[in-house]
Formats: structure tokens, C-alpha cells, sequence
């Protein structure tokens, strides 16, 4: 997909909160020993965290004053992912 418009790259602008899932996604599926996701799940899970976070958009030139979204707060939803998807896969 071609992220340029009107002569502008939006490439830079991201959510903030990708790269926190990512970092706190490894401890909250060790949480669940007796769950072996494939890597469908492991994106599916990512996804669906994201979704249900606010989402915290920021680009290079950004300030942050405040940070809303907190460390356990993505740590729930992460577990929320993982129920949702390991009792509810996505097949079809």
C-alpha cells in the first residue's frame, strides 16, 4: 500500500501503543503455558489488542505530556486477546 498522499509520506506516523504490545506480548502469553498459538493466533491477538487500546498516534516532531494507555492496562487486554482468541479462533 502506498502510504503517500498529497506529496506527503505518512510512513513516520504510528501508533504508539504497537510497540509497547509487542514488548509486554511474550510475558502475558507465558501466562497461559497450556496455550500453543500458531503464528496466525500471535497476529490475531496482536490485532485485536491494538483494537481494543486507544489508539496513541504519534509522528516524529510529536510531544507527549501525558500517557493515558499504562502498562497493565495493555497487559489486560492482552490476556482479553488471548481468551477471545484461543476460545473463539478465527477459522474459514
Amino acid at each position: 500500500m502506498d502510504f503517500i498522499s498529497l506529496g506527503i509520506d505518512f510512513h513516520s506516523i504510528r501508533n504508539k501503543n504497537e510497540p509497547r504490545v509487542i514488548e509486554l506480548m511474550g510475558d502475558v502469553l507465558a501466562e497461559f503455558p497450556d496455550f500453543a498459538p500458531q503464528r496466525t493466533d500471535i497476529e490475531d491477538i496482536y490485532a485485536l489488542t491494538l483494537n481494543m487500546l486507544p489508539a496513541r498516534y504519534i509522528q516524529p516532531v510529536s510531544l507527549v505530556i501525558d500517557e493515558p494507555v499504562t502498562d497493565e492496562m495493555i497487559r489486560l487486554m492482552l490476556r482479553e486477546a488471548v481468551h477471545t482468541v484461543r476460545y473463539r479462533p478465527n477459522v474459514g
